[in-house]
C-alpha cells in the first residue's frame, strides 16, 4: 500500500467534512449579531428560519450526492462541494438583505448535504479494508475540529459584549458576523486545489467501464484488495435507479435504522441546547461558556479514541458499546435531574455521553453507512440513508423544547434512554460485523 498517498487523498475529501462542521455549527456564534443587524432580534419566526434554512439545504444536498456522484463521478463532486462551501461563505457574509443572506445559508446546506454522504463514500472506496475504518473515522474527526474551529473563531472574532446586550452600530453588529462566515473561504480554497490532485474512485470507474483508468489507479494506490471486475449486471444498475434497491431492501433499511439512531440516540441535543441542559444543572450563563468548551473538547479526544480502535474493536462491537453505555448514561443523568442535583457531577455525566458518542455511533454510523452497500448502489443508498439522518436531526433538534418543557429534563433524557435500549436491541439482532472485509465480499 502507498501510505502516503492513501493518506493524503483521504485527509483531501475528509476536508468536506471539516466545512461541513465549520459551517453547521459558525451561526451560533454570529447568531446574536446578524439577528441585530437585520432587525429580527424581537422576530421568533424568523430568528427560527434562519437557524433552519441551512438544514432544509442539508436535506437537498443529501438526496442530490447519490445521483450526482453516479453521474459525474466522486472527484468531480468533491471539487463542485468546495465551490459551494467557498461561494456560500463569501455570499453568507457579504450580503445585506436578509432574504440574500437566506438564499447563501440554504446554498450552504445544500454544500453541507452532499459532503456529509460524499466525503465518507469517496474514502470507502479508495480505502485498504484492513484500514478502512480508520480513514473513514477521519471524516468524523474533521468534522469535530470544523466544530471546534468555529467556536474558536468566533470566540476571536467577536468583540466583547457588555452588559449583554449588542448594539445596532457595534462592530460586531456591523462586520463580526461577517467575517465569522468569511472565515471558511480559505479552507474551501484549499479543498477546491487540493481536490484536483486526488484521483477518481476507481469503483466507479469500473461501474462506468473505464478498466485501464481503475487499474492505473488501484496500481497507484497499492490497494491489493480492492477487486478489479468487469461486471457488466452492475454496470447497467449503476444508473441510479430506484429499483435497483429492491435486492438490497433489507441491508437499506439496516442502513437508515443506523443513521436515524445515530441522531434520536439525543446527543446532538447537547450540542445544540447546551445552554438550557447546563442552566437546569444549576450553572450560570458564564460557567456555562466554559462547559461548552469542555464538551467540544472531549468530543475531539474521544473521536481520536475512535480512529485507533474501529479496526481494532470492529464496528458492531463499537456501536453496541455506544448504545448500551448512554442507556446507562441517560437514565442516570435523568435520575440526578429529577432528584435535582447540581455541580461538577453533572459535567461528568454530560462529558460521558460526549465521549461514547464520539468514539462510538459518531464515527461508526458513518464508517457502516458508506461499506454497507454493494458497489453498484453504494451512491444512491449513501444518499438515502444520509437524506434520513438529517431528516433525524431536525427532528431531535425541533422536539427536544417540547419534551423538555412537558417532561423537564429527567422525562427527556429518559425517554432517549429508551430509544438507546430499542437501538441496542435493534443491533445486536441485525447488526453484521464488517471489519477487515473487502466492500465485494461484503455483497
Amino acid at each position: 500500500m502507498n501510505k502516503r498517498f492513501v493518506y493524503f487523498i483521504c485527509i483531501v475529501a475528509a476536508m468536506g467534512g471539516l466545512l461541513f462542521g465549520y459551517d453547521w455549527v459558525v451561526i451560533g456564534g454570529a447568531k446574536p449579531f446578524y439577528e441585530v443587524y437585520f432587525g429580527i432580534a424581537d422576530n421568533p419566526t424568523m430568528q427560527g428560519l434562519a437557524m433552519t434554512v441551512a438544514l432544509i439545504g442539508c436535506m437537498i444536498g443529501a438526496m442530490l450526492c447519490g445521483s450526482l456522484a453516479d453521474r459525474i463521478g466522486r472527484k468531480r463532486l468533491l471539487i463542485v462541494s468546495s465551490l459551494i462551501f467557498f461561494f456560500s461563505a463569501l455570499g453568507t457574509g457579504a450580503f445585506n438583505g436578509f432574504e440574500a443572506f437566506l438564499c447563501a445559508r440554504f446554498v450552504g446546506g445544500i454544500g453541507i448535504g452532499v459532503a456529509s454522504g460524499l466525503s465518507p463514500m469517496y474514502i470507502a472506496e479508495v480505502s485498504p479494508s484492513e484500514i478502512r475504518g480508520r480513514l473513514v473515522s477521519l471524516n468524523q474527526m474533521t468534522i469535530v475540529l470544523g466544530i471546534l474551529g468555529a467556536q474558536v473563531t468566533n470566540w476571536l472574532i467577536a468583540d466583547e459584549v457588555v452588559g449583554g446586550v449588542v448594539a445596532t452600530d457595534s462592530w460586531n453588529a456591523l462586520m463580526g458576523w461577517r467575517w465569522m462566515f468569511w472565515a471558511a473561504a480559505v479552507p474551501s480554497a484549499a479543498f477546491f486545489v487540493l481536490a484536483f490532485l486526488v484521483p477518481e474512485s476507481p469503483r466507479w470507474l469500473m461501474l462506468k467501464g473505464r478498466r485501464s483508468e481503475a487499474e492505473r489507479i488501484i496500481s497507484e494506490l497499492g490497494c491489493g484488495d480492492i477487486v478489479v471486475t468487469d461486471n457488466n449486471h452492475d454496470r447497467k444498475n449503476a444508473q441510479g435507479s430506484l429499483s435497483a434497491l429492491g435486492r438490497y431492501c433489507k441491508v437499506l433499511m439496516l442502513g437508515l435504522f443506523i443513521a436515524v439512531f445515530q441522531q434520536w440516540c439525543g446527543t446532538n441535543v447537547i450540542f445544540n441546547y447546551a445552554q438550557e441542559i447546563f442552566q437546569s444543572a444549576g450553572y450560570e450563563v458564564g460557567d456555562v461558556l466554559f462547559n461548552i468548551v469542555i464538551t467540544g473538547i472531549a468530543n475531539v479526544v474521544f473521536t481520536i479514541v475512535a480512529i485507533r480502535t474501529v479496526d481494532l474493536w470492529g464496528r458492531r462491537s463499537l456501536m453496541l458499546l455506544g448504545a448500551g453505555g448512554l442507556c446507562l448514561i441517560y437514565l442516570v443523568l435523568g435520575c440526578c435531574y429529577y432528584m435535582q442535583v447540581t455541580g461538577v457531577f453533572m459535567i461528568v455525566l454530560v462529558v460521558a455521553a460526549i465521549g461514547c458518542y464520539a468514539m462510538t455511533l459518531g464515527p461508526c454510523t458513518w464508517v457502516l453507512i458508506s461499506e454497507l452497500f454493494p458497489n453498484n448502489i453504494r451512491a444512491l443508498a449513501v444518499s438515502i440513508c444520509t437524506f434520513a439522518l438529517w431528516v433525524g436531526s431536525s427532528t431531535l433538534t425541533y422536539t427536544f423544547p417540547f419534551l423538555n418543557s412537558a417532561l423537564g429534563s429527567f422525562g427527556t433524557f429518559w425517554i432517549y434512554s429508551a430509544v438507546c435500549a430499542i437501538g441496542f436491541a435493534f443491533l445486536y439482532c441485525r447488526l453484521p460485523e464488517t471489519k477487515g472485509k473487502r466492500l465485494e465480499e461484503m455483497e
